[in-house]
């Protein structure tokens, strides 16, 4: 076992770079465990393991006394003598105590300790040779799977890339060799893994900087990124030199700047837009190609409202809405885009007309019709899907909420039953939303 135990030691300490004190030191505060329950409670118990022989003693303090009484803690003055020649009563001295077959019944205790020690010495290593290098991109191999993470070998170490960090459209294969964003070093002082991302926004940004140089100098700044990972990306650039064209200088020459980075991404696409301090050109910049007719901005509210022509429309908000979307995010302003042809009404023209066609139903006062189109239930669906205790909360339905939801229940009925005719059913159902009481989603531009 002693030779076995060495050679262990060599191993850890030349292929991992573990420090052999470290371990050594951990696996004799573990042995303290075995020790005791071999000698019983010694007095200041402790472990030994010879650094050159690899041979295990255990060492306990005793009180030199003159009649023994707990063995545990005291030795005659005759034997102290042995152990040291210039012994006295109630002196204290250290006398080795290892039981016979102690490395035996140690060994297996040692092993186990050993393990526990490596695991917490590759941590704390992976901590103090890492958290320095959060930002940077690494270079692995595909090593394996856990589930949906990948395992990355990045060398002298292991290297995780959660599910939630993978780029949805990519698959990877063993063996395969990857850059990744160090993300994480988490678990504090005593390290733990490495977290690695290729989702993450900064993952783009850091490429940016390795590929152009200008941006790494500093002479062009990146003022926002936004990124929907495996699709698109979005990148504003200004340069702080006039002379030098930021879009240009990203881009490259031939493209082979923007082309690389595109490659590491596997095809992402990357819309380079020059940065603007006026918001109206920043956001026709970051929706561009798409051409823009006119904005409404709403400072306030950090809104913009956008009017393009209907066959810019599709283009303006782009697939699945992604156009629209990450130009919310890179500007931090709501983005409302609409086709022009369709904005023929105005806010109260809206409104008025969505009074009229509830107030038009049998049973429903227009003052109540009013107060429901103000309270946002703005068609006749919206209004009879509400409870009638939810409808009384809102002013001047408090005592007539029950009689309003059956006549709106009675006139969807009634419809059904074909009791209006077409041009009915149009001018009294088909009430076109108001823009500037809607909660649009990201994905749905506003009408």
């Amino acid at each position: 076992m002693n030779a076995e135990f060495l050679a262990s030691m060599e191993y850890w300490e030349r292929e991992k770079g573990l420090d052999r004190e470290i371990l050594i030191s951990a696996v004799e505060d573990a042995l303290l465990s075995a020790a005791k329950r071999a000698l019983g409670p010694a007095r200041e118990l402790r472990c030994q393991i010879d650094r050159k022989s690899g041979d295990i003693r255990a060492f306990a303090t005793l009180i030199v006394v003159e009649k023994i009484i707990n063995k545990h803690d005291e030795i005659d003055l005759e034997r102290a003598l042995l152990h040291k020649s210039d012994a006295q009563l109630n002196d204290e001295i250290e006398v080795e105590v290892t039981p016979k077959n102690f490395g035996r019944i140690a060994s297996q205790n040692a092993k186990q300790a050993l393990m526990q020690a490596i695991r917490r010495a590759e941590k704390a290593l992976v901590y103090s040779e890492f958290h320095d290098r959060i930002g940077d991109i690494v270079s692995g191999e595909v090593r394996g799977f856990d589930r949906s993470d990948v395992l990355i070998d990045l060398g002298r170490f292991e290297a995780l890339l959660p599910n939630r960090e993978r780029v949805p459209t990519e698959e990877y294969q063993r063996g395969e060799r990857i850059r990744c964003y160090v993300k994480s070093v988490p678990g504090g002082g005593n390290g733990s893994e490495i977290i690695l991302s290729r989702k993450d926004p900064e993952f783009v940004l850091k490429l940016f900087k390795l590929e152009v140089s200008e941006i790494n100098d500093g002479t062009i700044e990146v003022k926002g990124i936004a990124r929907e990972p495996g699709f698109r990306t979005k990148l504003a650039v200004h340069s702080r030199d006039e002379k030098v064209d930021p879009v240009g200088a990203c881009v490259g020459l031939r493209g082979q700047r923007v082309k690389n980075i595109v490659r590491e991404l596997n095809n992402e696409k990357i819309d380079i837009i020059p940065w603007d301090d006026n918001i109206e050109s920043y956001v026709s910049n970051a929706l561009s190609p798409a051409e823009i007719r006119r904005m409404e901005v709403h400072s306030d509210r950090k809104r913009i409202h956008i009017f393009v022509d209907p066959d810019q429309l599709s283009l303006a908000i782009g697939r699945r809405g992604q156009n629209a979307r990450l130009t919310s995010l890179l500007t931090g302003w709501q983005i409302d885009i609409d086709s022009e042809e369709e904005v023929k009404v105005g806010f109260e023209e809206q409104v008025a007309k969505a009074v009229e066609a509830l107030a038009a139903i049998p049973g429903i006062e227009k003052v109540q019709a009013d107060a429901i189109v103000h309270a946002g239930l703005l068609t006749l669906d919206a209004l009879s899907n509400v409870e009638a205790n939810d409808l009384k909360e809102i002013p001047g339905l408090e005592d007539s909420a029950e009689t309003v939801l059956a006549a709106a229940k009675a006139e969807i009925e009634r419809r059904a039953n074909g009791g209006a005719n077409e041009s009915e059913l149009e001018s009294k159902s088909e009430i076109e939303p108001i823009t500037e009481t809607s909660n649009e989603s990201e994905d749905t531009p506003a009408p």
